[in-house]
This record gives C-alpha cells, structure tokens and sequence, in this order.
C-alpha cells in the first residue's frame, strides 16, 4: 500500500472518530444511553480500517509480481 494512500486513511479515520464521538456524546446526552453502546463506536472504527487495509493487501496487483515467477 501506497504511503500517501495510508496516511490518507487514517486521517479520515481521525476525522471520522471526531465527528464520530461528536455525534455520539451528542446522542447520549439527549437518549442518556448506557456507555457500553458509546464503547462500540471506536470498535466499529478499528474494524473498518483493519477490513480497508486486508482488502487492499487483497485487491492489490503489485503485491502480486512475483507470484507469476516460476521457481
């Protein structure tokens, strides 16, 4: 995976559990909400970004070169 393409991702990632938390104390201030609902919002985060980075390692055709090499 590309740098530039990484750094990009994990600022939006940043940017996203900002609102993301924004919204959510939000929320839990007008629905007064358990905090073990609160706890699944930085879970969901963690597992989007583990999901983008295994399908890209997928999906990537350059990390595929040397599998057409005969031995």
């Amino acid at each position: 995976m590309p740098l530039d393409k990484l750094v990009l991702i994990i600022v939006c990632v940043i940017a996203a559990a900002g609102v993301t938390v924004w919204l959510g104390t939000l929320f839990v201030a007008t629905n007064q909400l358990p905090i073990a609902g609160v706890a699944l919002i930085p879970a969901a985060l963690v597992v989007y970004v583990v999901w983008r980075v295994v399908a890209d390692r997928i999906t990537n055709t350059e990390d595929d070169h040397y599998d057409h090499i005969e031995k």
